[in-house]
């Protein structure tokens, strides 16, 4: 949006203005830890990204070099949240100062509300066999819902939407020619949606272009998802897996140079696809052969159809010049952080939508091939696969820790899908049946101004 001269140096005093608070030396370089919370709250901390990690580099170093016993447990809470955020490799046991000799979190943190409420939100950046988080997340969530509706507002309304989101999984602030309503009456029209999910990869203007891009191959890879999946007979499909494995690819030698040296990046989304789709084909294979996969055969193609793997790779195509061709590559070699994303995303999808999937004649999901190979109850496969849930978002965090294998704002690609799954499948299957909840994300953040 364009803005006149006068609003534009208004604009530019205030990020110096914020600059400035976040470069000046102070004694205790915590007292910083707010600022740079504000500003990542305000969803603005892309203009001051050199600043932030400069000063949590500060506070960390500080940290590494004494025992910060007098601070209280919000700022311990803050500290520890905003430097696991970016990657510092803070431990856990920070927190045992606020344990009794008895190894509980001590009664006296009971009132400082704030102060657990933080704890809650540091204990969700939590890796594997950190105990001590998972007591502070059940501490913290115990006394909360007891807090929610006895201190007034807004403390009330954060600790109620902390409940429901944390910040960890929450989003950051942030088709019309193929005529899908007629051409594709079977399949989801969800324009409005997908671009509400591709939002919440990123909302950074200089991230614009790839917006458009992305939102064009989810809304795409929906229509031939419901292709496979509801429509197509068996000769369609095995004519449309071919041709989408023969991707023509002749045009490339079309395009002027600037745009060859990026082609490779094109060249992996396709591939992307081409896996995506004959995933697809076997899924269809195996409900018209009534086939049923074991869990780990159903997963290795189900994490492919959870069309998560292909959308971080189209996620980096349009995006700046670190993402490079290594970075391609390393996605495609089934990084951690990338499987424990397309688990995320295919278990919470099969969890929320198993009992509509399985009534209209769908494929069988991680709760049969579950409950089937090892003969347990729809709730026991329920616990076990969000059992698997939370251990894949420690796989997430632990991703993030320095030092990294590809650039951080590729990291932050996969964290923003994880983070839009949490939106639309925390209870149902927003995507499927868009409802209530997802409803109000869109009018709240694309239609209704904001209140000042």
């Amino acid at each position: 949006m364009d803005i006149d001269a006068k609003s534009k140096l208004q604009y530019e005093e205030l990020k110096q203005g914020v600059r400035r608070m976040l470069v000046t030396i102070t004694d205790k370089p915590s007292q910083k830890l707010d600022i740079i919370d504000t500003i990542q709250h305000l969803g603005v901390a892309y203009h001051f990204k050199k600043e932030i990690d400069d000063a949590l580099q500060i506070i960390y170093h500080n940290d590494c070099n004494q025992v910060q016993t007098d601070d209280d447990l919000y700022t311990t809470a803050v500290r520890f949240r905003l430097l696991r955020e970016h990657g510092f490799n803070v431990r856990g046991e920070t927190f045992i100062k606020f344990k009794d000799e008895k190894g509980k979190f001590k009664e006296s943190l009971i009132n400082d509300v704030k102060g657990i409420l933080e704890l809650y939100e540091a204990a969700h950046f939590q890796l594997h066999g950190e105990n001590i988080l998972e007591e502070a997340l059940s501490f913290a969530v115990f006394h909360l819902k007891l807090k929610e509706t006895t201190v007034d507002y807004p403390l009330s309304t954060q600790i109620a939407n902390a409940l429901k989101r944390p910040f960890h999984k929450s989003l950051p602030r942030w088709w019309t020619d193929l005529n899908v309503a007629t051409n594709f009456p079977f399949a989801r029209d969800r324009m409005v949606e997908c671009y509400l999910w591709i939002l919440g990869v990123y909302f950074e203007p200089q991230y614009s272009i790839a917006r458009t891009f992305m939102t064009k191959v989810i809304s795409l890879t929906s229509i031939l998802d419901d292709i496979y999946d509801a429509y197509g007979t068996k000769e369609e499909l095995e004519l449309l897996t071919e041709a989408i494995q023969r991707w023509d690819n002749k045009c490339i030698n079309q395009l002027p140079d600037y745009m060859k040296l990026k082609s490779h990046r094109f060249q992996f989304a396709i591939e992307a696809m081409k896996q995506q789709c004959q995933a697809y084909y076997v899924e269809f294979k195996w409900l018209h052969e009534n086939y049923m996969p074991t869990l780990d055969e159903y997963l290795s193609v189900a994490l492919v159809t959870s069309c998560y793997q292909l959308l971080t790779i189209v996620s980096f195509v349009g995006m700046e010049d670190s993402i490079t061709k290594e970075t391609f590559i390393w996605a495609f070699n089934d990084p951690k952080i990338l499987r424990a994303l397309t688990n995320i995303c295919r278990l919470m999808d099969d969890v929320v939508s198993h009992q509509f999937e399985q009534e209209r004649g769908h494929v069988p999901s991680a709760v049969e091939c579950y409950m089937k190979q090892y003969g347990a109850s729809k709730q026991e496969a329920y616990d076990e696969l969000y059992k698997q849930i939370k251990n894949a978002w420690k796989d997430i965090n632990e991703g993030f820790l320095k030092p990294r294998q590809v650039p951080i704002s590729a990291l932050n690609r996969i964290l923003n899908l994880t983070r839009v799954l949490d939106l639309f499948y925390k209870d149902h299957d927003g995507s499927t049946n868009v409802g209530d909840s997802i409803k109000a994300s869109i009018t709240t953040l694309l239609i209704d101004p904001i209140s000042v």
